[in-house]
């Protein structure tokens, strides 16, 4: 439980923070914000961490754009048409888009963008294994051609979270997709242009309005619509410590912080010059991540154990702690969505560790200790794998927590190395909802063996039901896709979920215009 008097280090602290932003209230064209993370990596596309992928709002473009409704609408696109045999889509770019260094926004940047993209991302996969190729038209219009008609097309180039198929310039986007850009080719068409001679990891990244930008006619709605800029200058500032954060906002010396710790919000509640505001109000889903190609998690009745021996409610309790912002969810899609389905999920996530021990025992666990990364410097993260090690431990798993910074564990994640030479078996994440809608948008279900994400699942089966899911439009054969996905899913676990939570940003009273989407957005927001 935390205390309402803060310590005389907290205060000390404050006060550094107060000597590093200058004294005062913040100026009135320039916000600063404590995001949930720092930023040390620039690409959206080589990570789908949320710091990045925020990041990639504030400097780039998409094509097509959730709104609040999550419904798809033209982004970058002026007008679109796909042919009656659904084979050819074609695409034409609005007037007026330009590269933050001037030069024009072409069709044969937005091909490079979208191949690099795709390379990296699930939905992107799939789409891709469909398409026959890319023709550039002129240097407004660009063609899409399909082997076979694909039902996701706009879903895919309008996806609204990690990875977001960011538009970039085609130098830039011819970059491996294994290989991180460079600090220079962070040069986006988006509503904010990057500081790189102001960024200093570990203190600040900061955006300032792109004066060129032209945004779309229509009132924003969640990430599409118009992006229009009301304020000169953006600051993420990077705070670590919890308290801190919150002396900051009170004081005037930061506008918002994204992400304030659960157990601070019935304080921040009490400030009659604070807000709580929770822009994404189907929440998050926390998720166990296990490296499929590591023993023992090679052998699916061993994930399957682990599956049997958690229990939600203690993840929930030891991370967020106030039931009004978490719930127990079953489901690997987001409970209050339409493929939400408690279907095959009877034996699983009831935190019974004696049939775990029992299944771990027939599996022929040999007792190799699973190397368990925890992250330290995020608070809706940091003691959920404390949680996941004692229940693991609790089925006779033996387990070795190797604890680090959340930017070190995205790095460490992709590596392939075995777990006692700088490699892993287990993560514990968090994935947003829109992030989860489907079999296909959902990254932890590509089992496409080296092309998945990090922990490279290797399943026929898993891969043949989101093929049909992908190409299937009857939302009723959807959800039975999903379904039969699903109790498949219980028995051969690529990843496990272990609960729901909800996180309301705090902001001054005098910030006005922030929107509601899966996605911390800075444009529409003005100062009073």
């Amino acid at each position: 439980m935390f205390s309402l008097r803060k310590s005389a280090a907290t205060f000390v602290a404050a006060a550094s923070v107060a000597g590093l932003m200058g004294a005062g209230t913040a100026d009135a064209q320039t916000l600063k914000v404590v995001m949930h993370s720092d930023v040390k990596i620039l690409d959206p596309i080589w990570t789908t961490a949320y710091i990045q992928r925020n990041h990639g709002y504030m400097v780039w473009d998409t094509l097509f754009a959730m709104d609040e409704k999550f419904e798809v609408k033209p982004q970058m696109v002026d007008k679109y048409d796909v042919s009656a045999d659904k084979l050819v889509w074609t695409f034409t770019l609005r007037d007026g888009l330009e590269w933050h260094d001037g030069k024009p926004v072409t069709s044969e940047d937005c091909i490079a963008s979208i191949k690099r993209w795709a390379a990296r991302d699930s939905m992107g996969q799939k789409m891709m294994a469909s398409v026959d190729g890319f023709e550039a038209v002129d240097a407004k219009t660009f063609k899409m051609k399909m082997k076979e008609p694909y039902g996701l097309v706009l879903q895919s180039l309008g996806k609204p979270s990690s990875n977001v198929p960011f538009m970039m310039p085609a130098k830039t986007a011819a970059t491996d997709p294994n290989t991180q850009i460079k600090v220079e080719d962070v040069i986006g068409s988006g509503p904010f242009i990057f500081k790189a001679d102001e960024w200093k990891p570990g203190e600040k990244t900061v955006y300032v309005k792109n004066p060129k930008y032209k945004p779309r006619a229509e009132p924003p709605s969640g990430l599409a619509g118009g992006k229009v800029v009301k304020l000169d200058r953006v600051e993420w500032v990077w705070i670590p410590d919890a308290q801190t954060q919150v002396a900051a906002l009170q004081n005037g010396e930061i506008d918002m912080i994204e992400s304030p710790s659960h157990d601070l919000l019935p304080l921040l509640a009490k400030d009659k010059n604070i807000k709580l505001f929770n822009g994404n109000p189907l929440g998050n889903q926390y998720v166990f991540r296990f490296n499929s190609t590591a023993k023992p998690f090679d052998n699916p009745k061993v994930r399957h154990a682990v599956a049997v021996a958690f229990g939600q409610e203690d993840f929930l309790k030891a991370t967020i702690g106030d039931p009004t912002y978490y719930k127990v969810c079953k489901p690997v899609f987001i409970c209050g969505t339409p493929l939400a389905s408690e279907d095959g999920l009877a034996d699983v996530l009831n935190a019974n560790a004696a049939k775990a021990k029992q299944l771990l025992t027939e599996a022929g666990y040999d007792g190799t200790p699973i190397v368990l990364m925890q992250s330290t410097d995020l608070p809706v993260l940091t003691n959920l794998a404390p949680v996941a090690k004692a229940q693991m431990e609790r089925a006779g798993l033996k387990v070795e927590m190797v604890s680090m910074d959340w930017q070190t564990l995205v790095v460490r994640r992709t590596k392939k190395d075995p777990p006692t030479a700088g490699g892993w078996h287990a993560f514990l994440t968090s994935w947003v909802a829109a992030d989860i809608l489907n079999p296909v948008m959902a990254g932890f279900f590509n089992a496409a063996c080296d092309k998945a994400m990090f922990g490279w699942p290797c399943d026929t089966t898993i891969e043949k039901l989101r093929d049909q899911f992908s190409k299937e439009t009857d939302p009723v054969k959807q959800k039975e896709l999903a379904i039969a996905l699903q109790k498949y899913w219980a028995d051969n676990p690529t990843h496990v979920n272990v609960g729901q939570w909800y996180q309301p940003a705090a902001l001054r009273t005098n910030l006005e215009g922030t929107l509601v989407a899966p996605v911390t957005t800075f444009w529409n927001v003005s100062k009073k």
